[in-house]
């Protein structure tokens, strides 16, 4: 999974921000257990001790109503009163969270990174993510918590210390939890006040959550609302599961990839069998690759361009049953117990049962049985379609 493509985070360079990129939105917590035997809940098996940190966390308050955010924005410097209120008056929002937001590194990997304010943000995380109090009290004692496929599937360990900051000032901080904020490309969160000690910007990005809106008028309406320099984009955004699974995803006028695009898919993946899976890896010149960067190389070089990550290449077709899965067909997974539901894992199907995957840290990519756990079914993938979802 990794790397940004169109969401909206800054990019730090030390303490400075030094440009804004346009990236995809992501999550923020972390979680434990190898992607296709996670758990279903979360445990204390993807918090650190607390008696490991070396600060004593302050109180956090208790969960209040959980609010699903469906538009991120964020710009390189804090976000003027004047557009919040704005955001924060329009019909149907019941909650606006100013966080800290930027592209920034995380044990030797560009991630995008959230400052937080703990007892008000955790009420914008998925439900296994926003109850545990164990977790959000590491976050506030000084801890990162990262996402489940940079922690699981990347290798980095619950309790290790990472460095953490831009090229110029980083700091060492406790891997305090396994745990996804649900927000695509972010894959790191610390606290304000660690934020602010590592030099991010301050209030430079908010969450908007509008239950009983629709998700895609709302950005519009944010977005019509936003002085230059700003940019908004949903946060989780839907698959398409067509209406009729009678066989109507697009087939005729075009629609999918011709069969000489699908042959040249497949040979392009299995042309990566035996490169080491690496997280965020998607070239010979990161030394391997991820699920969903082995399937970005794959599909540009049968000239279609992908989103990055596996829960935007969830959205770059139709989604139907394995029944009805064939070669070419990308396969998805939702293994996030602290997210459910959220796809996190991704693999391209090539018939007979089998499929080309890249699985996870101290694996090679391969070719394996098609398994069913925490299976979300088959993507008929559409060019245009893919596309649009690259932005």
């Amino acid at each position: 999974m990794r790397k940004p493509n169109r969401r909206v985070l800054p990019t730090i360079i030390g303490v400075s921000v030094v440009t804004t990129l346009a990236a995809n939105t992501a999550v923020v917590v972390a979680y434990g257990g190898r992607a296709h035997h996670a758990p279903q809940t979360m445990t204390g098996r993807y918090v650190a001790a607390s008696s490991d940190s070396a600060l004593t966390p302050p109180a956090v308050a208790p969960l209040g109503k959980r609010l699903a955010p469906q538009v991120l924005v964020a710009g390189s410097s804090t976000l003027p009163a004047d557009v919040i209120a704005k955001v924060k008056a329009m019909k149907g929002v019941q909650g606006v969270e100013t966080v800290d937001a930027v592209q920034a590194m995380v044990g030797g990997k560009r991630v995008g990174l959230m400052g937080v304010n703990v007892s008000t943000f955790r009420e914008y995380t998925p439900e296994p993510t926003a109850k545990s109090d164990a977790l959000w009290r590491n976050i506030a004692a000084g801890d990162v918590a990262i996402s489940f496929t940079m922690g699981n599937d990347g290798g980095v360990a619950l309790g290790s210390r990472v460095p953490t900051g831009g090229t110029d000032h980083t700091s060492e901080l406790r891997v305090g939890a396994y745990a996804t904020m649900g927000i695509g490309d972010v894959d790191a969160v610390v606290s304000h006040q660690t934020a602010m000690a590592l030099g991010l910007p301050s209030g430079n990005a908010m969450l908007v959550s509008a239950p009983k809106t629709d998700s895609v008028k709302l950005l519009k309406a944010v977005r019509k609302a936003l002085p230059k320099g700003l940019k908004a984009v949903q946060v989780d955004p839907k698959i398409d599961v067509p209406a009729s699974s009678g066989g109507t995803t697009g087939a005729a006028n075009g629609k999918v990839m011709t069969a000489s695009q699908v042959q040249t898919v497949i040979r392009a993946a299995a042309s990566r069998i035996g490169w080491p899976y690496v997280w965020g890896g998607e070239s010979e010149a990161e030394g391997g690759y991820d699920c969903s960067g082995l399937l970005l190389y794959a599909f540009n070089k049968a000239g279609i361009r992908m989103p990055r990550v596996a829960a935007d290449q969830a959205r770059t077709g139709w989604v139907i049953p394995f029944s009805q899965a064939q070669p070419g067909d990308l396969l998805i997974w939702a293994n996030d117990p602290t997210a459910p539901g959220y796809i996190s894992h991704i693999a391209l199907y090539i018939g007979d049962g089998k499929m080309i995957v890249a699985p996870h840290t101290g694996t090679d990519v391969q070719i394996q049985t098609v398994y069913f756990r925490n299976f979300k079914g088959a993507v008929r993938v559409s060019p245009q379609m893919a596309a649009r979802a690259a932005g």
